[in-house]
């Protein structure tokens, strides 16, 4: 069974590289036909005009009227044969240029028609032209002038067979051609309010995320801004009124943190916006160098907080890499005081030739909390390891043995390399 699929499989994508192929190259396979096909009649018919006024059919063969004789006793009906064949073959040669140059092809057809009265590249170029090109006073021209070339190549038999030949050979081919070029026009015009439709709808679709994008700033910005500037005025007010040091100290961060908050919440929003005269934020993003005041700020709101740094300090760090560790640093941090209240914690970072390699572990909670924990969205490490990947990094995130939880990043500071290294190049990096 899965043999039979194989070969199912294999010739169903030869038949659509087979498709493939001939769509894209249909045009030129066309005039290849236009060429090829009609030429045997073309010549036999150019043969046949120049036997014609000195040899009689005799018996199926063509013989000399007068003497009987055959006609290979006369060497030269063949050389007159092939002086005549050349205008014929010369007219097909121009089926290859019918879609760039077809007055080239009406012109010879029609001259061809009225010194040979060969009618049959004469109905091809029309048809050419009337499926191809869309100026119909043109055509009408140039089918005027063959039927006159008709007309006066043909004006020595009946009347009938003239009209005949002029319905057969000239009007046919040309109600098709006209036919053919209807149907490509409403083809094409289809196709082109399809894509014009898709492009509407994409923009209807752009249009729908620009409002939604604005709608959820102002959700943010009546809702989540409310509540973070209320925090900061509560906190503020506690910080006046309280009479112990540490509670004034405790209320100093809260309020210092709402703020911070409510600026990077700004920036968020002005993001989010989409107004013209809305700029982007310009407040610079925290780097390494702001590590310092984040562990102050935790470390002042109680966290039991260690920090070890190793390697070459020299090596030098994109921001965008020093963003993404500070960001690290930050969410690692903000989970421990979610999940393991009272736990230590411990950040290290080494600065490789290379890389950075940031960890952030905690020890186990010695209980439980005893308030509400915040809020949880679920996302913080997958908007994290998105973030990571951006760069060309890893992060990995797991519980350790002794009940702790450890989270570990690979930072590339060359933008290269973003393959996990060696767990014990680092006596740190590796866990506890």
């Amino acid at each position: 069974m899965t043999l039979r699929r194989q070969v199912g499989g294999r010739l169903i994508s030869r038949a659509r590289r087979a498709w493939t192929w001939w769509w894209n190259r249909r045009e030129r396979l066309a005039d290849w036909l236009f060429a090829l096909v009609p030429m045997p009649f073309v010549l036999l018919f150019q043969a046949l005009v120049a036997v014609g006024g000195e040899m009689g059919f005799v018996g199926g063969l063509l013989v000399d009227p007068e003497t009987g004789r055959p006609l290979w006793d006369y060497p030269e009906i063949f050389i007159g044969m092939a002086l005549y064949a050349l205008p014929g073959a010369a007219v097909l040669a121009l089926m290859f240029v019918r879609r760039s140059r077809p007055q080239l092809l009406l012109a010879a057809s029609g001259l061809l028609l009225l010194l040979t009265g060969n009618f049959l590249p004469a109905g091809i170029a029309l048809y050419s032209y009337a499926g191809h090109f869309t100026n119909r006073r043109l055509l009408a021209c140039w089918f005027g002038l063959h039927m006159a070339a008709l007309v006066a190549a043909y004006s020595n038999i009946h009347v009938v067979t003239v009209v005949f030949f002029w319905g057969m050979f000239l009007v046919v081919p040309t109600v098709l051609g006209l036919w053919v070029g209807t149907r490509r026009q409403l083809v094409e015009r289809l196709q082109e309010r399809a894509a014009r439709l898709e492009r509407e709808q994409h923009l209807m679709a752009e249009q729908a995320i620009s409002s939604e994008r604005t709608r959820i700033a102002r959700e943010m910005h009546d809702v989540v801004a409310h509540r973070v500037s209320l925090m900061v005025l509560h906190a503020g007010g506690l910080e006046v009124s309280a009479q112990e040091e540490e509670s004034v100290q405790t209320a100093g961060v809260i309020r210092t943190t709402g703020r911070e908050a409510l600026s990077e919440l700004r920036g968020i929003l002005g993001v989010l916006r989409d107004e013209e005269t809305d700029l982007a934020p310009t407040a610079p993003q925290p780097v390494l160098a702001d590590l310092d005041r984040l562990l102050e700020e935790w470390s002042g709101a109680g966290m039991d907080l260690h920090r070890h740094e190793s390697g070459d300090r020299n090596v030098p760090v994109p921001e965008a890499s020093q963003r993404t560790a500070y960001r690290v640093v930050q969410e690692g941090l903000t989970n421990v005081a979610k999940h393991a209240v009272g736990a230590t914690v411990t950040v290290n970072l080494h600065h490789g030739t290379d890389r950075l390699e940031i960890e952030v572990a905690n020890t186990p909670a010695p209980a439980p909390a005893t308030f509400a924990p915040p809020p949880r969205s679920g996302y913080g490490l997958a908007g994290l390891r998105e973030r990571v990947a951006l760069i060309g990094g890893s992060l990995s995130a797991a519980p350790c043995p002794d009940g702790g939880w450890r989270m570990r990043a690979i930072v590339p500071t060359d933008r290269t390399d973003t393959e996990e290294g060696d767990p014990h190049g680092d006596p740190r990096a590796a866990g506890r």
